[in-house]
């Protein structure tokens, strides 16, 4: 829900600098309060879901994948951007489906929330799927994704010594861990 206050920024201005395949960069120039104009630069992303897949035997079915912008090879859960179009329910339940083989029989909503507002707009649905039923990937022509089950009750620990380190990733389980 927006939030409007007196430390609003209202752009002046506003221009794409870059427009590419799963981000553009937009940069505005903005209105302070003071009265003086600033510049914010805006990466542009689709909004998108994650998912903690939660097998009979209180596993979580994580997926490992390189991920060049960090140059490291990754523990996270499966998480995908919407297709235009597509309700977050229906991108949780094929990002499930392409990059794990699994189908879900539940699906939950955990909570929405920002992943770097600072200079994003990406806005993550998370999710937990129960009742899983094995299926086969499809993962994308340039994903190497290696699947991975790992016990819910030892994901703080993987947290802690920094074999979990995505945010979308951490958040996520620890609202499946904390759910009140």
């Amino acid at each position: 829900m927006p939030n409007s206050s007196p430390q609003d920024e209202p752009s002046v201005d506003s221009r794409v600098a870059y427009e590419g395949k799963i981000v553009n960069l937009r940069v505005d120039t903005v209105s302070l309060p003071e009265g003086k104009l600033g510049t914010r630069e805006i990466v542009e992303h689709v909004p998108c879901v994650c998912v903690v897949p939660l097998d009979d035997d209180g596993n979580v079915v994580m997926v490992r994948q390189y991920r060049k912008p960090v140059e490291e090879l990754l523990l996270e859960v499966p998480a995908g951007g919407m297709d235009p179009g597509e309700s977050p329910q229906d991108a949780a339940h094929r990002e499930l489906r392409e990059e794990t083989g699994y189908v879900a029989g539940e699906l939950v909503h955990l909570s929405s929330f920002w992943t770097t507002p600072g200079f994003c707009t990406e806005l993550m649905h998370a999710y937990v799927a129960r009742g899983l039923r094995p299926g086969a990937p499809s993962q994308d022509e340039d994903e190497n994704i290696e699947v991975v089950r790992v016990p819910l009750s030892g994901a703080p620990d993987l947290i802690r010594r920094g074999e979990i380190r995505d945010a979308k990733s951490i958040a996520s389980l620890l609202l499946v861990l904390n759910p009140q």
